[in-house]
Protein backbone atom coordinates (compact mmCIF):
# COMPACT_ATOMS: atom_id res chain seq x y z
CA UNK A 1 0.00 0.00 0.00
CA UNK A 2 2.93 2.66 1.05
CA UNK A 3 4.47 1.63 -2.43
CA UNK A 4 0.81 2.64 -4.18
CA UNK A 5 0.63 6.09 -2.43
CA UNK A 6 4.31 6.71 -3.26
CA UNK A 7 3.10 6.46 -6.96
CA UNK A 8 -0.17 8.10 -6.68
CA UNK A 9 1.99 11.29 -4.91
CA UNK A 10 4.38 11.34 -7.41
CA UNK A 11 2.00 11.03 -10.23
CA UNK A 12 -0.39 13.83 -8.46
CA UNK A 13 1.97 16.28 -7.40
CA UNK A 14 3.64 16.56 -11.26
CA UNK A 15 6.68 14.79 -10.22
CA UNK A 16 6.44 12.25 -13.34
CA UNK A 17 4.65 13.11 -16.02
CA UNK A 18 1.10 10.60 -16.93
CA UNK A 19 2.48 9.49 -20.40
CA UNK A 20 5.27 7.78 -18.40
CA UNK A 21 4.22 6.97 -14.88
CA UNK A 22 0.39 6.75 -15.41
CA UNK A 23 -1.81 6.95 -11.99
CA UNK A 24 -2.29 3.52 -10.06
CA UNK A 25 -6.16 3.70 -10.92
CA UNK A 26 -5.43 3.46 -14.73
CA UNK A 27 -2.63 0.95 -14.12
CA UNK A 28 -5.19 -1.32 -12.18
CA UNK A 29 -8.17 -1.02 -14.10
CA UNK A 30 -6.59 -1.97 -17.17
CA UNK A 31 -5.01 -4.68 -15.43
CA UNK A 32 -9.06 -5.99 -14.47
CA UNK A 33 -9.76 -5.47 -17.93
CA UNK A 34 -6.98 -7.63 -19.42
CA UNK A 35 -7.47 -10.70 -16.87
CA UNK A 36 -10.77 -11.39 -18.17
CA UNK A 37 -9.40 -11.81 -21.70
CA UNK A 38 -8.25 -15.04 -23.26
CA UNK A 39 -5.04 -13.61 -24.39
CA UNK A 40 -3.53 -12.39 -21.72
CA UNK A 41 -4.69 -15.75 -19.78
CA UNK A 42 -2.75 -17.51 -22.23
CA UNK A 43 0.51 -14.87 -21.89
CA UNK A 44 -0.01 -15.99 -18.20
CA UNK A 45 -0.21 -19.52 -18.85
CA UNK A 46 3.25 -19.28 -20.92
CA UNK A 47 4.93 -18.00 -17.62
CA UNK A 48 3.80 -20.06 -15.45
CA UNK A 49 4.66 -22.94 -17.44
CA UNK A 50 8.14 -21.95 -18.11
CA UNK A 51 8.45 -21.15 -14.30
CA UNK A 52 7.17 -24.20 -12.79
CA UNK A 53 9.25 -26.87 -15.41
CA UNK A 54 12.17 -24.71 -14.21
CA UNK A 55 11.18 -24.73 -10.74
CA UNK A 56 10.58 -28.24 -10.29
CA UNK A 57 13.79 -29.58 -12.27
CA UNK A 58 15.76 -26.94 -9.82
CA UNK A 59 14.56 -28.62 -6.84
CA UNK A 60 14.48 -32.31 -8.02
CA UNK A 61 18.35 -31.54 -9.12
CA UNK A 62 19.24 -29.31 -6.24
CA UNK A 63 17.70 -31.73 -3.31
CA UNK A 64 19.22 -34.84 -5.00
CA UNK A 65 22.78 -33.39 -5.34
CA UNK A 66 22.92 -31.91 -2.01
CA UNK A 67 21.44 -35.05 0.25
CA UNK A 68 24.05 -36.90 -2.29
CA UNK A 69 26.55 -34.74 -1.18
CA UNK A 70 26.03 -34.23 2.55
CA UNK A 71 25.90 -38.56 2.70
CA UNK A 72 28.87 -38.90 0.29
CA UNK A 73 32.59 -37.68 0.76
CA UNK A 74 33.73 -38.45 -2.94
CA UNK A 75 30.23 -37.20 -4.44
CA UNK A 76 30.78 -33.97 -2.39
CA UNK A 77 34.78 -33.40 -3.39
CA UNK A 78 33.30 -33.39 -7.20
CA UNK A 79 30.37 -31.33 -6.29
CA UNK A 80 32.09 -27.96 -4.06
CA UNK A 81 34.16 -26.90 -6.87
CA UNK A 82 31.68 -26.80 -9.55
CA UNK A 83 29.74 -25.41 -7.18
CA UNK A 84 32.39 -23.07 -5.91
CA UNK A 85 32.71 -21.80 -9.70
CA UNK A 86 29.07 -21.52 -10.98
CA UNK A 87 27.28 -20.38 -7.94
CA UNK A 88 28.36 -16.51 -8.14
CA UNK A 89 28.80 -17.07 -12.27
CA UNK A 90 25.28 -14.08 -13.71
CA UNK A 91 23.49 -17.30 -15.35
CA UNK A 92 21.67 -15.04 -17.76
CA UNK A 93 25.04 -14.58 -19.16
CA UNK A 94 24.60 -18.44 -20.38
CA UNK A 95 21.36 -17.35 -22.36
CA UNK A 96 22.60 -16.65 -25.62
CA UNK A 97 24.35 -19.91 -25.50
CA UNK A 98 21.59 -21.53 -24.62
CA UNK A 99 19.38 -19.72 -27.34
CA UNK A 100 21.91 -21.32 -29.23
CA UNK A 101 21.77 -25.08 -28.19
CA UNK A 102 18.09 -25.18 -27.56
CA UNK A 103 16.22 -22.21 -29.83
CA UNK A 104 13.44 -19.70 -29.47
CA UNK A 105 10.93 -21.40 -27.35
CA UNK A 106 10.34 -23.16 -24.06
CA UNK A 107 13.25 -24.91 -23.43
CA UNK A 108 16.03 -22.56 -23.25
CA UNK A 109 14.31 -20.06 -20.91
CA UNK A 110 13.13 -23.27 -18.57
CA UNK A 111 16.88 -24.03 -18.54
CA UNK A 112 18.07 -20.39 -17.76
CA UNK A 113 15.16 -20.49 -14.94
CA UNK A 114 16.19 -24.08 -13.57
CA UNK A 115 19.99 -23.12 -13.69
CA UNK A 116 19.17 -19.90 -11.16
CA UNK A 117 17.07 -21.63 -9.23
CA UNK A 118 19.42 -24.34 -8.32
CA UNK A 119 22.38 -23.18 -6.55
CA UNK A 120 20.14 -21.37 -3.43
CA UNK A 121 18.00 -25.01 -3.29
CA UNK A 122 21.36 -27.10 -3.44
CA UNK A 123 23.49 -25.17 -0.65
CA UNK A 124 20.38 -25.43 1.32
CA UNK A 125 19.67 -28.94 1.39
CA UNK A 126 23.57 -29.69 1.65
CA UNK A 127 23.80 -26.96 5.03
CA UNK A 128 20.57 -28.96 6.05
CA UNK A 129 21.56 -32.46 5.49
CA UNK A 130 24.93 -32.22 7.15
CA UNK A 131 23.79 -30.43 9.98
CA UNK A 132 21.19 -33.54 11.38
CA UNK A 133 22.32 -34.70 14.31
CA UNK A 134 24.50 -37.61 13.77
CA UNK A 135 22.31 -39.27 17.36
CA UNK A 136 19.40 -39.50 15.38
CA UNK A 137 21.25 -41.54 11.86
CA UNK A 138 23.32 -43.85 14.83
CA UNK A 139 19.67 -44.63 16.71
CA UNK A 140 18.59 -45.54 12.54
CA UNK A 141 21.46 -47.79 12.28
CA UNK A 142 21.38 -49.40 15.11
CA UNK A 143 17.62 -49.87 14.39
CA UNK A 144 19.15 -51.77 11.21
CA UNK A 145 17.50 -49.09 8.73
CA UNK A 146 18.92 -49.71 5.50
CA UNK A 147 21.87 -46.49 4.57
CA UNK A 148 19.38 -45.61 1.87
CA UNK A 149 16.19 -45.65 4.00
CA UNK A 150 18.21 -43.71 6.33
CA UNK A 151 18.35 -41.12 3.98
CA UNK A 152 14.82 -40.72 3.14
CA UNK A 153 13.45 -41.60 6.64
CA UNK A 154 15.71 -39.71 8.64
CA UNK A 155 18.17 -37.13 6.86
CA UNK A 156 15.71 -36.03 3.82
CA UNK A 157 13.12 -35.11 7.21
CA UNK A 158 15.48 -33.90 9.32
CA UNK A 159 16.52 -31.45 6.69
CA UNK A 160 13.05 -30.15 5.17
CA UNK A 161 13.22 -27.00 6.96
CA UNK A 162 16.46 -25.68 5.32
CA UNK A 163 15.11 -27.25 1.92
CA UNK A 164 12.18 -25.72 2.14
CA UNK A 165 13.65 -21.82 2.57
CA UNK A 166 16.11 -22.92 -0.10
CA UNK A 167 12.81 -23.59 -2.10
CA UNK A 168 11.21 -20.85 -1.48
CA UNK A 169 14.49 -18.42 -2.24
CA UNK A 170 14.42 -20.68 -5.33
CA UNK A 171 10.89 -19.85 -6.33
CA UNK A 172 11.29 -15.95 -5.51
CA UNK A 173 14.45 -16.31 -8.19
CA UNK A 174 12.30 -18.36 -10.40
CA UNK A 175 10.06 -15.59 -10.98
CA UNK A 176 12.39 -13.01 -11.76
CA UNK A 177 14.47 -14.85 -14.23
CA UNK A 178 11.23 -15.81 -16.16
CA UNK A 179 10.65 -12.62 -16.32
CA UNK A 180 13.68 -11.39 -17.78
CA UNK A 181 14.25 -14.24 -19.89
CA UNK A 182 10.67 -13.32 -21.86
CA UNK A 183 12.03 -9.81 -22.10
CA UNK A 184 15.25 -10.82 -23.88
CA UNK A 185 13.86 -12.93 -26.43
CA UNK A 186 10.25 -14.49 -26.24
CA UNK A 187 6.88 -14.13 -28.76
CA UNK A 188 4.70 -14.37 -25.70
CA UNK A 189 4.49 -14.46 -21.84
CA UNK A 190 4.52 -11.65 -19.45
CA UNK A 191 8.40 -10.24 -20.22
CA UNK A 192 7.05 -10.31 -24.08
CA UNK A 193 3.87 -8.09 -23.10
CA UNK A 194 6.04 -5.28 -21.40
CA UNK A 195 8.53 -4.82 -24.35
CA UNK A 196 5.89 -4.99 -26.96
CA UNK A 197 4.14 -2.27 -24.68
CA UNK A 198 7.42 0.04 -24.41
CA UNK A 199 7.95 -0.34 -28.10
CA UNK A 200 4.68 1.53 -28.62
CA UNK A 201 4.99 3.64 -25.72
CA UNK A 202 1.24 2.07 -24.10
CA UNK A 203 3.15 2.94 -20.34
CA UNK A 204 -0.24 1.61 -18.88
CA UNK A 205 0.21 -1.54 -20.40
CA UNK A 206 3.70 -1.45 -19.92
CA UNK A 207 2.72 -1.73 -16.11
CA UNK A 208 0.09 -4.28 -16.23
CA UNK A 209 2.74 -7.33 -16.60
CA UNK A 210 5.00 -6.10 -13.78
CA UNK A 211 1.87 -6.14 -11.92
CA UNK A 212 0.65 -9.36 -12.45
CA UNK A 213 4.52 -10.82 -12.24
CA UNK A 214 4.23 -9.00 -8.48
CA UNK A 215 1.35 -10.59 -7.91
CA UNK A 216 1.98 -14.06 -8.59
CA UNK A 217 5.44 -13.99 -6.92
CA UNK A 218 3.17 -13.00 -4.08
CA UNK A 219 0.71 -15.60 -4.36
CA UNK A 220 3.22 -19.14 -4.92
CA UNK A 221 5.19 -17.52 -2.13
CA UNK A 222 2.05 -17.72 0.10
CA UNK A 223 1.22 -21.19 -1.27
CA UNK A 224 4.60 -22.44 -0.20
CA UNK A 225 4.45 -20.72 3.41
CA UNK A 226 1.18 -22.94 3.51
CA UNK A 227 2.81 -25.69 2.38
CA UNK A 228 6.20 -25.20 4.60
CA UNK A 229 3.47 -25.32 7.64
CA UNK A 230 1.95 -28.07 6.67
CA UNK A 231 4.92 -30.19 6.01
CA UNK A 232 6.84 -28.69 9.35
CA UNK A 233 4.07 -28.74 11.34
CA UNK A 234 6.05 -31.30 13.67
CA UNK A 235 9.11 -28.69 13.93
CA UNK A 236 8.85 -26.35 16.89
CA UNK A 237 10.11 -23.50 14.38
CA UNK A 238 7.39 -23.82 12.45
Amino acid sequence: MLVIAVWQGLVSFGFAPAVLLPPPGFVFSRLLQQLVTWTFQQEIAATLIRLFAGFAIAVVLGVSIGIASAANPAINAVVRPIVRVLAPLPKVALYPALLLLLGFGHGSKITLVAADALFPILLSTYYGASTVEQKLIWSAMAAGTPRYEILFKVVLPAAMPSILTGCRIGLVISCIVVFLAEMITSTDGLGHVLVTAARTFQAVDMFVPLITISLLGLILNGLLGVLRSYLLRGFPEA
